[in-house]
């Protein structure tokens, strides 16, 4: 009859594969949440190319009607500069809202243009751009989901025990300022 000390000996061994079992399978749960967010912030780069891309035939389209706007234009060119230039999450957030803000101003000053408003470039670029605008809160909110699944993969037990080891740090929220949280409310 084996005694207390063999059946312990005997079960180190499959306690230890045991561990290195959960230990992989929770490292390869992160690494696909970490993709994850990865994939998702691509698609919310994706989006912000395309808008970054419209704004120059904006403010081209524009740039004929208004010939007392000129610091509106260079404001919206900055903007878009900036947020083009952004290299964290944090950074890109911040960008964006003056993006919009500008943007904002910009259709606001279109008003005053009747001419303009009725140009058939300028309508299809104000659409392509809502579209887009549509499309970066998808991207967004999507974004944002991944990121809450793989924090709190993270955050959580077992997981938060190996996690900081393996290298896996929180990621940010991309997120939109109060004011910058109405839409774009363009009429023409």
């Amino acid at each position: 009859m084996p005694g207390v000390l063999e059946l312990m000996i005997c079960g180190i061994p499959a306690f230890i594969i045991v561990v290195a079992i959960a230990v992989i399978v929770l490292y390869n749960r992160l690494v696909v949440l970490r993709n994850r967010v990865d994939n998702a912030w691509s698609q919310i780069d994706v989006q912000l190319r395309r808008r970054y891309d419209l704004i120059p035939n904006l403010v081209e389209t524009v740039k004929g009607y208004m010939t007392h706007e000129a610091e509106t234009l260079q404001k919206v060119t900055e903007a878009r500069n900036m947020a083009i230039n952004a290299h964290s999450v944090k950074e890109q957030g911040q960008a964006e809202n003056m993006l919009s803000s500008t943007l904002k101003s910009l259709f606001a000053v279109a008003e005053a243009y009747p001419d303009l408003k009725a140009n058939q470039n300028f309508m299809m670029l104000q659409e392509e751009l809502s579209g887009t605008e549509g499309k970066i809160a998808y991207a967004r909110q999507f974004y944002n989901d991944s990121v809450m699944s793989f924090n709190t993969a993270i955050q959580s037990f077992p997981a938060n025990l190996i996690a900081g080891i393996l290298g896996f740090t929180q990621r940010d929220y991309f997120e939109i300022e109060v004011e910058a949280r109405e839409a774009v409310k363009v009429q023409f």
